[in-house]
């Protein structure tokens, strides 16, 4: 991965990558005081076109609303910044990073004299999980770090604070062999992974858990459930015991980086078949045939970079 590109789109301007820099003693880096969106730009026959944008950008928006930061800036203006910034870097497929953080004033943890500064980076990047992950899927464990209760942080904003927890869940996972960890709720029930939703198959049916399992409403989680009811299955949010992912037909990872990832094993115990299972394909490929336009987006999620 050639984690580079040559332009950061930062507070309304280009600036070359090496030369997007700030201030040590910025807000953000001391408390966590960030909001950001990972959105994917996919290479179609039209041209690149960006996934969810509309979507990715109002959850931006709900975010700083949520953290009290006024962003300067419309969704339709932050929609041409991201456009202008592919373009202006020459990427024809790309993950996308929009920021927009607490910057330099002062270092009380009440953050709202320091100035809200915003930035977009876009940058060539592949399978999240692994190349051979799509396909083979991957192992993971159930994570001793739970996600937050909803009276501490707030789990549908996506906030870099929140993601203090989902380093420890990463870490962890590694340092046990597995490539993604799984974390559970306040309650001790399923949440999610350290940075995508998680889906459960059993006999025929798709299942996930619900926003009150102090999980991020993904984007991609909202796609998921609408291909899957398009292709006429059952969808429930529902509360997810741990030990039920031991007993599925199937689970898989879903969100922007991960995109529609198997999952072959919980705690080393065989899930289903141990390899990609027939309704994860059938939603893989669907998803994939409309990000890559080989197929009308019947849904209105791409939108052409002009």
């Amino acid at each position: 991965m050639a984690f580079q590109a040559d332009y950061i789109w930062m507070d309304g301007e280009f600036v070359l990558w090496a030369d997007a820099q700030v201030h040590v003693l910025s807000h953000a880096l001391h408390y966590g005081t960030s909001v950001f969106e990972g959105i994917r730009c996919y290479e179609t026959p039209a041209g690149p076109a960006v996934f969810s944008l509309d979507a990715h950008t109002q959850r931006l928006l709900n975010s700083c609303k949520v953290y009290r930061m006024e962003l300067p800036y419309t969704k339709e203006q932050v929609n041409r910044a991201i456009a202008d910034t592919i373009l202006k870097n020459k990427l024809p497929s790309c993950y996308i990073r929009p920021l927009a953080f607490r910057g330099f004033g002062q270092l009380g943890v009440e953050p709202r004299t320091c100035p809200v500064n915003f930035i977009i980076a876009a940058w060539s990047w592949g399978q999240y999980l692994g190349e051979e992950a799509i396909e083979q899927g991957v192992d993971v464990g159930v994570s001793s770090w739970r996600r937050s209760a909803p009276d501490t942080t707030p789990s549908g904003a996506k906030a870099g604070g929140n993601y203090l927890n989902s380093t420890l869940i990463k870490m962890e996972a590694i340092e046990n062999g597995y490539a993604e960890g799984i974390a559970l709720d306040y309650s001790g029930n399923v949440a999610e992974g350290s940075g995508e939703n998680i889906f459960m198959v059993k006999d025929g049916a798709l299942y996930t858990p619900p926003l009150s399992c102090a999980i991020l409403p993904g984007i991609t989680r909202s796609c998921v459930m609408t291909l899957a009811r398009d292709l006429g299955l059952n969808v429930q949010e529902v509360v997810i015991p741990r030990e039920q992912l031991y007993l599925a037909d199937e689970l898989f990872f879903a969100g922007t980086a991960a995109e529609l990832t198997p999952i072959r094993s919980v705690d080393r115990i065989t899930v289903g078949a141990g390899h990609r299972g027939p309704i994860t394909t059938q939603l893989q490929q669907a998803f994939f045939e409309i990000a890559s336009g080989q197929v009308p987006d019947r849904f209105g999620w791409l939108t052409l970079v002009k």
